[in-house]
């Protein structure tokens, strides 16, 4: 839940170059090693333990064509020295059914895809997040929502032929479930949400099916698994609720903390002892009904680094709020949030 959201390295010959934007998968020298779950832990097929840590790059999730996401990937990689991009997507652009759209998001997942090998050629991970669903019903209600819904199974099923066992790519089943139960976010059922006065009912597959589609199209790619309360609570995780996957590279379950979150150990450390956990969202501004970020900001890189967490930080636009930078132009870092990224990132 965010405050505010507003709508060189060269692969080693021209043939690599060429299959990396011609093939869906763009496998390559450069790639990052693949990761998979080991413990609590991150590990490559060598047995080296990574830590991700990063920045969320949005505006695919509310634009055709995005805004500026490609130079913020290298700035977030470059100079911020970010080694992984969480990328909120929606499901609706991604098949071409919104607004604007008339090639079927043709266009869309051109970008997605050259966002994708942007990031695997700098040796970095990419986190494809579905941020923004539509209750079944494409191109209406296009935005955030209490669960996937039944084309949120078409989108991770297109995904995953996508990118199926592309290293650098990581699934990110859904940006915030919220307000269900932990049998309806695992195993799904009915939703009923208000839009506009009006009580809409949709089926959603919960987040075991949504995985089992990923695995049924061959590809064993992390997963990422957002909890309740807004992707804020994996104590369902640890009380028989986690998800199955015997035939992929595992999950990372994901929280996302912001200052008005209560109990990090026992609504998030708790799963951290079990299971890598990766803060997908995190971040603060000045608000007078919140901690001090000044305060706030140290306390949060102090609980990360307390449980090494994996983290990416909200958010690298100037105006998708807590803002990491000030503008494009500059990208510099806000004084309340941007600044202590950076040197998280930095290792200073």
């Amino acid at each position: 839940m965010k405050y505010v959201k507003t709508c060189p390295i060269q692969c080693v010959s021209i043939f690599c170059i060429v299959l990396m934007f011609v093939s869906s998968s763009g496998f390559c020298q450069n790639q990052p090693p693949a990761l998979h779950a080991v413990g609590d832990l991150l590990k490559t097929n060598e047995g080296k333990t990574v830590r991700l840590q990063g920045v969320n790059i949005p505006s695919l999730e509310w634009s055709n064509t995005g805004e500026q996401v490609l130079k913020s990937v290298g700035v977030a990689m470059g100079d911020w020295k970010a080694n992984v991009i969480r990328l909120p997507l929606a499901q609706d652009r991604w098949f071409g059914k919104a607004p604007g759209q008339n090639d079927g998001g043709k266009a869309y997942r051109a970008i997605v895809q050259q966002v994708v090998s942007a990031i695997s050629s700098r040796q970095g991970y990419v986190i494809l997040d579905l941020h923004w669903s539509d209750m079944g019903r494409w191109g209406e209600n296009i935005g955030q929502h209490k669960m996937p819904d039944d084309n949120s199974a078409l989108f991770w099923k297109s995904i995953a032929k996508e990118y199926a066992n592309n290293p650098a790519v990581l699934f990110d089943l859904y940006n915030e479930p919220h307000d269900v139960t932990w049998d309806v976010w695992k195993n799904g059922g009915e939703i009923t949400e208000d839009v506009k006065g009006t009580d809409i009912t949709y089926h959603s597959p919960g987040m075991q099916s949504l995985l089992d589609k990923v695995r049924a199209a061959g590809a064993k790619n992390l997963v990422v698994v957002g909890g309740l309360d807004w992707a804020y609570d994996l104590t369902g995780v640890m009380n028989g609720y986690a998800l199955s996957d015997s035939d992929g590279a595992g999950i990372i379950y994901s929280s996302h903390i912001y200052p008005w979150k209560r109990d990090w150990d026992g609504k998030v450390a708790i799963a951290a002892k079990r299971y890598p956990v990766i803060l997908g969202e995190v971040g603060c501004q000045p608000d007078p009904k919140q901690e001090d970020p000044s305060i706030w900001a140290p306390k949060v890189f102090a609980f990360i680094e307390k449980y090494q967490l994996n983290w990416t930080a909200w958010s690298f636009h100037p105006g998708a709020s807590p803002c990491l930078i000030t503008d494009f132009k500059t990208y510099d870092p806000t004084p309340y949030w941007g600044v202590y990224v950076k040197k998280a990132l930095s290792g200073s």
